[in-house]
């Protein structure tokens, strides 16, 4: 139990990870925003393509169609009353990569906002790598290399953005290190909370997560992805989709 469950945190760890990677390179390496727009796109697509045929399949066959509706549609809405929220404080554009953020001195809390915003976007990711591990002991392959691949242009652009308003170094990385972190301490507890639980509520709580990491992509990452990827955005996002499709499939050999 312990053993499997400090595999969960080590994996949820490693995918949050990906995150300080992204703000490290968009810190110490000046990238082209187009650049930064595409691989948004691409990481979009690889995300989308795990929801379908990983999270929600999972989650349909161990509860079925009621456990999992509920929760998609939950993890959306709750995701959403949420961002709505931050968004007033200051965390509107907190994945943007050119200047849309506001300074602290523009909008008094944003910063906290932003961080708080980032965190609600990691999270549900996280748990899904733990629940992952609940059947048959073995972590997802695909959800790990999703949430890699997705986090990666998520640092990256919003460290840009931060950047651009002006934040610190040591915010921005403070920022990044400590959602790291809690993505290892959700991923732990998405294992060892809910093994305990029925598979109806397993099931729930994957649809969850998933609607709470679509309604993500539509608000934050899809929206960055168009506004600078433009025309080539969704062939893009197509083949993030393709390659994690692949990737479903291998894993199922």
């Amino acid at each position: 139990m312990l053993t499997t469950a400090a595999r969960a945190g080590f994996w949820g760890f490693f995918a949050g990870a990906a995150l300080l990677l992204g703000a490290a390179v968009a810190y110490f390496v000046q990238v082209r925003v187009r650049i930064i727009a595409a691989i948004m796109a691409f990481g979009s697509g690889v995300l989308i393509s795990a929801l379908a045929f990983d999270l929600m399949e999972e989650a349909y066959r161990r509860g079925g169609l009621d456990s999992t509706g509920a929760g998609f549609v939950a993890g959306a809405a709750i995701y959403t009353a949420a961002n709505i929220c931050l968004a007033k404080k200051g965390a509107k554009h907190r994945k943007r990569s050119g200047d849309q953020q506001p300074s602290e001195e523009e909008q008094d809390g944003s910063g906290m906002a932003i961080a708080i915003g980032a965190l609600l976007d990691g999270i549900p990711e996280s748990i899904v790598i733990g629940l992952s591990l609940l059947h048959g002991g073995a972590v997802s392959t695909v959800a790990i290399i999703a949430i890699f691949l997705s986090n990666i242009p998520e640092g990256l652009s919003s460290a840009a953005g931060m950047k651009r308003a002006g934040r610190s170094a040591f915010y921005i990385f403070g920022v990044w290190a400590v959602i790291a972190i809690l993505s290892g301490i959700a991923s732990f507890c998405g294992y060892a909370i809910f093994g305990r639980f029925s598979n109806d509520v397993v099931a729930a709580t994957t649809a969850t997560a998933a609607g709470a990491i679509l309604a993500m992509l539509s608000d934050t990452m899809i929206p960055e992805a168009f506004a600078e990827a433009h025309s080539f955005a969704g062939l893009i996002t197509v083949l993030g989709f393709l390659v994690a499709f692949i990737l479903t499939k291998l894993e199922e050999r």
